[in-house]
């Protein structure tokens, strides 16, 4: 069975309320005139991933005088983690342990950084919150919870069930949610902020030649292993690509198209009511309104203080199941799900106790509405390492809706992988070592076995039809 590719990034797109405070030494950017011929590694893709790898192979002294050159169909952090949700949130219980571990270790690595270099994206240490409105989400996630005490005391731990009424109002949920779960070790941000200062830092420092605006159109590979991408402005050549592309992955890997599936997705920023007062918690609803059990909508909050312009913005996202488009296989992020939109704009006002100004308000207004592409995984995991048959070809992608928990050290696996064999080592030696460490669940590790047992799977679209719970963002 044939499945359709995704579309390279669209050249037009929505507005992503992220982008409304550019990085100004950013756009257009390209760090010489023209694109270079060549290059030792080429990272393809300029979101949490890509900009990740590239800086770890910076940070890499295994690197130092290899040329770096990142390029984006784009501008920089214009795709996916520029379109995002704005969380970094661990999923603990519904994960298995080494999972559920490495997600800690990630957002720990990216708190770091943002801490160590003083970043400012609006960084802000939350839980995690999980609401349930359905009697069989509640006790699933009771059941996977239970479950995690036995296997994983330690992670266990940051999670706590509430149902009480007095729990739920006092995390400003509405009390007539079935219940929720509460995670520490969250947090929410700016994400374009903190991609786009990585790579201002990167360039300043003559780490990498960035060049926007460059969409790969393909890659073509001759006997010696030198891959070729071609773009409108020429070709560059390389013994080592890195492809940083999530949803979009399958355009340049059509092999891919029924493994990592381009799903969009709908946010917004809404005002919040006047004189409301912060919410303490990153939030997902499960099956809220009325929607599938296996649709999740997503929410953080903008500070409301420390910030050059007006903030509180509710970031919310979501709302698949009220929407009339289709969404999977879907990869054009210019278009908007009207009735999507319309439900986030109202639906708060019924799942929590937004307080100030609510009287008579039926819906909060928009300041952005927009859609981003995900890459859905078939067997709900990342796909990270050497796509098979295909010397100095990597892959770092398909997240599930949930990159941002993930990106940064799969970013700093697929480097450790290629240097590491680089210096004459068994891939699968690297491979072991970074899973004893820590460093990469197996269960991420790309091979030709584990995609043909993917394939033994049922299909994204099956799974959604069927009501398998996929992660949407959270």
């Amino acid at each position: 069975m044939r499945y359709a590719r995704a579309t390279l990034p669209t050249p037009t797109y929505s507005n992503s309320f992220w982008h409304s405070e550019p990085n100004e030494f950013l756009l257009g950017h390209r760090t010489t005139e023209e694109l270079p011929a060549e290059a030792d590694i080429v990272i393809v893709g300029t979101g949490i991933t890509g900009t990740s790898a590239a800086r770890y192979l910076s940070e890499d002294k295994r690197a130092e005088g290899k040329s770096i050159v990142v390029l984006d169909a784009r501008e920089a952090c214009w795709c996916a983690t520029g379109r995002n949700g704005g969380h970094c949130q661990p999923l603990l219980w519904d994960r298995a342990s080494e999972v559920a571990l490495f997600e800690l270790r990630n957002v720990a690595a990216v708190r770091s950084y943002v801490e160590a270099n003083n970043v400012p994206c609006e960084w802000r240490t939350v839980h995690g919150c999980r609401t349930f409105w359905t009697e069989g989400s509640m006790a699933e996630a009771e059941r996977e919870i239970a479950e995690l005490k036995e296997t994983n005391p330690e992670s266990a731990s940051l999670v706590t069930i509430i149902k009480d009424k007095a729990e739920l109002k006092k995390n400003r949920v509405r009390t007539d949610c079935i219940g929720a779960a509460l995670t520490a070790g969250a947090a929410s941000l700016w994400p374009y902020k903190l991609v786009t200062f990585i790579l201002e830092k990167l360039i300043k420092e003559n780490r990498i030649n960035l060049q926007t605006k460059t969409p790969v159109e393909l890659i073509t590979t001759d006997a010696e292993g030198t891959h070729t991408l071609h773009t409108p402005r020429g070709t560059i050549s390389s013994p080592t690509v890195i492809l940083a592309t999530n949803g979009y992955t399958s355009a340049l890997l059509p092999h891919f198209a029924d493994l990592i599936v381009p799903v969009r997705g709908q946010m917004s920023a809404l005002h919040p009511p006047k004189n409301s007062t912060i919410l303490p918690n990153s939030y997902g609803m499960v099956g809220a309104l009325g929607q599938p059990e296996n649709n999740d909508d997503y929410l953080i909050q903008r500070p409301y203080e420390g910030v050059p312009n007006p903030g509180g913005h509710l970031m919310f996202g979501g709302g698949r199941g009220a929407g009339h488009m289709p969404t999977i296989g879907m990869s054009d992020d210019s278009v908007i799900d009207t009735d999507s939109a319309a439900y986030l704009r109202r639906s708060l006002l019924g799942v929590l106790d937004l307080d100030g100004e609510t009287d008579g308000l039926k819906e909060l207004s928009a300041a952005s509405e927009w859609t981003g592409i995900m890459g859905y995984s078939r067997d709900d995991h990342p796909w990270v390492g050497k796509v098979p048959g295909n010397q100095g070809l990597w892959l770092c992608g398909g997240y599930t809706g949930h990159g941002m928990p993930n990106g940064t050290l799969c970013g700093k696996a697929i480097v450790d992988m290629v240097l590491g064999e680089s210096e004459g080592r068994e891939l699968g030696e690297v491979q072991e070592s970074l899973i004893k460490k820590g460093d990469i669940p197996r269960s991420y590790l790309l091979s030709q076995e584990r995609i043909e047992r993917a394939r033994g799977m049922l299909t994204v679209q099956q799974q959604d039809e069927t009501g398998v719970h996929m992660l949407g963002v959270v």
